[in-house]
């Protein structure tokens, strides 16, 4: 059953157990709708350009500091707890495979413990230019090469001048997004006062430029509960994120929040959803909001998913899934919407891996083992919308015999409709533990996982895995590959490890996976470091085969597979992309005129272009057919000139491909 997590409280022992066994009698009789309760921010304001905020220095004490999170506690009800069914995991992938996944393109350093804490809370994401990476407690950015721009520095430093506990606090807990759809970015982490003040900071870049201005918010989620393990994800109409929350007794239930991303993307004051899930079941908690990537968006008022998993060794439930639906209507708030959930039955799993103990995973040289984390779903629920179908992604980890750590990932299709789970499998290829993961999918249907990896005779280290669409459902037949190799254990009493890693998928090409997460390079008590790598299948690629050449939409140039381009009549953005045919594809459109502008085609040391242009719709089916007005039924005119520079006019909103073929030789 999904369990309760603790923060850093101090209890009496007989007054904190009293009150989880009242908490247990009263949520049968609490079965209410959730009510949404609409906030505004303490603050907002916009900053100056990080690039001339001067960097706080993480400044680490004496003493390694615990960032405190215990594993979610076991639900008391009138049902004893059962003894976990020791049966071999049905759908366990417990052979080794031959073929080799793709080495890596880049593969550098992270921000390592400059701040003395555990765990590192390592997370982090890539942009046209740029990848970000955010941990407790400091952040730094780099571009795609792995030059460093800026940082380490302290989490809070984009706070600074801000005021009140973002700026005064840096508290962790932090989340770094890129928002394909507006090129922005998004950097969030916590601020306590305990037990009063339970704030959410988030910054949202002015530009694409992170080094830029940056629009700055202070939400107030709960005057009583603590927001703690905060989780977002991007969706067209909002940001939304979910919390497992504590009172100063315990365990304070599921909250789920939904901000107005419309107006953080100008630096408005912006409203904020929000809904505390305990009086409809205090036992839900370790939820994931969705994260959309890929071009394709949901299809229109689409609800933001939200999943967490049940193990039915508390006697609860069978093993299953659990999609939630959060409507947020940012006109009339108060009409927003948590409703839910869809069953969906899994294989049988047993996520109980040592008593949900943290001195579990084994590691060489040290009876220290680390925390396999196994009680909830692991960062990201990533969403991509194939035209054909939607996809849900994720993982935990589950033991598979003896407290053996394998990883459970999820492929679930059509969360809007009748959801269901495509296809599942548990990656346990060998004797090593493999935990702490992290899954997504390219814009082809492939996916990777990356997830740590150790044993008393391998040092715990990073490495990755992954399946081709084409390859049989259930399975991650592509090899295994190491990312880095540990040179270290831990040897530090907390015993944490994670307590999340990130893997994420380039938008310039929509084929590059990105995956970080923490190792260390020689045994140490709390001496953790990160690493930050990419890697890709050969068969996704957004590279053109015809076309390597400059092509340009109102001298916006698309380098490689594309760059995020701007209208230059709106502020509104589109993502471009290219398929192996060299067609590129841009959306949505604003209604305007475009100059399409095609220079310097290189084919077979050539640059001459003729009558290669062709601009169609895609609609929802995903089938191509003429550009036409639609206000008028007629056909889209396309003009050039002696330049080779292409123009169309009318253009009104929707998805289209620039289709640039017929290239002479």
């Amino acid at each position: 059953m999904i369990t309760i997590k603790r923060h850093v409280i101090i209890l009496f022992v007989i007054g904190f157990l009293a009150a989880l066994f009242s908490v247990q009698s009263e949520a049968k009789e609490l079965s209410a709708q959730p009510r949404p309760v609409v906030v505004h921010p303490v603050k907002n304001d916009v900053s100056r350009e990080l690039r001339n905020i001067k960097p706080i220095p993480p400044s680490p004490g004496a003493e390694v500091r615990e960032i405190p999170l215990h594993p979610l506690d076991k639900p008391k009800g009138p049902k004893a707890p059962l003894i976990e069914d020791r049966i071999m995991d049905p759908v366990v992938q417990d052979w080794p495979v031959e073929v080799t996944m793709p080495s890596t393109i880049r593969n550098f350093e992270g921000v390592s413990n400059v701040n003395g804490v555990l765990p590192p809370d390592t997370n982090g994401d890539v942009g046209p230019n740029h990848y970000i990476q955010m941990v407790n407690l400091s952040f730094a950015i780099w571009d795609k090469s792995g030059n460093l721009l800026y940082g380490p520095a302290n989490n809070n430093t984009l706070w600074s001048g801000f005021g009140g506990l973002c700026e005064t606090s840096n508290d962790g807990d932090p989340i770094v997004l890129y928002d394909h759809l507006a090129d922005r970015w998004i950097m969030s982490q916590f601020a306590l006062n305990f037990y009063t003040d339970f704030h959410q900071c988030i910054a949202v870049s002015q530009t694409g430029d992170p080094t830029g201005a940056w629009y700055r918010y202070d939400f107030l989620i709960s005057n009583s509960k603590m927001n703690d393990y905060p989780k977002i994800g991007v969706w067209p109409d909002g940001y939304y994120m979910a919390v497992n929350q504590f009172t100063n007794i315990g365990w304070g239930g599921q909250g789920v929040v939904a901000f107005e991303r419309d107006k953080m993307l100008l630096g408005l004051p912006a409203q904020m959803v929000y809904f505390d899930l305990y009086a409809l079941d205090s036992n839900l908690g370790g939820m994931l909001p969705s994260d959309l990537d890929g071009a394709a968006l949901p299809p229109v008022n689409s609800p933001n998913y939200f999943v967490q998993f049940d193990d039915n060794a508390w006697g609860y439930s069978p093993d299953q899934l659990q999609i939630w639906e959060f409507h947020v209507d940012w006109a009339t708030p108060a009409n927003s919407t948590f409703t839910g959930p869809a069953l969906l039955a899994t294989a049988p799993f047993d996520s109980n891996m040592c008593g949900y103990n943290r001195n579990c995973i084994p590691q060489p040289g040290t009876a220290r083992r680390v925390d396999a984390l196994s009680d909830r779903l692991m960062y990201r629920l990533q969403y991509r919308n194939f035209g054909t179908h939607e996809s849900l992604v994720t993982n935990h980890t589950v033991d598979v015999g003896a407290d053996h750590a394998g990883i459970r990932w999820y492929e679930i299709q059509d969360p809007g409709g009748v959801p269901s789970i495509y296809q599942q499998g548990t990656y346990s290829p060998d004797a090593n533990h493999r935990w702490m993961g992290s899954a997504a999918m390219d814009s082809a249907g492939n996916m990777a996982l990356g997830f740590s990896a150790s044993s008393t005779a391998l040092f715990p280290s990073i490495r990755y895995t992954g399946r081709l669409a084409s390859d049989p459902p259930g399975t991650m037949p592509q090899g295994e590959a190491v990312l880095k190799a540990g040179g270290g254990s831990q040897t530090h009493s907390a015993s944490r490890w994670g307590d999340y890693s990130m893997m994420a998928v380039d938008p310039t090409d929509d084929c590059t996976f990105w995956y970080t997460t923490e190792y260390y390079s020689v045994t140490s008590s709390a001496g953790w470091r990160t690493r930050i790598g990419s890697f890709m299948f050969p068969s996704c690629t957004g590279d053109p085969i015809a076309i390597a050449g400059d092509v340009t939409i109102n001298g916006a140039p698309l380098i490689g597979a594309g760059v995020v381009l701007k209208n230059t009549q709106t502020t509104m953005t589109r993502n471009t992309t290219t398929d192996t045919n060299g067609a590129y594809q841009f959306h949505p459109v604003d209604p305007g005129t475009y100059k399409i502008t095609i220079k310097k085609v290189k084919v077979v040391g050539t640059a001459t272009v003729s009558g290669n242009l062709q601009v169609h719709e895609i609609p929802s089916a995903g089938n191509a057919v003429k550009l036409k007005n639609v206000s008028t039924g007629a056909t889209l005119s396309t003009t050039t000139d002696a330049s080779g520079n292409y123009s169309f006019a009318g253009v009104p909103s929707g998805k289209y491909k620039i289709i640039i073929n017929n290239v002479v030789p």
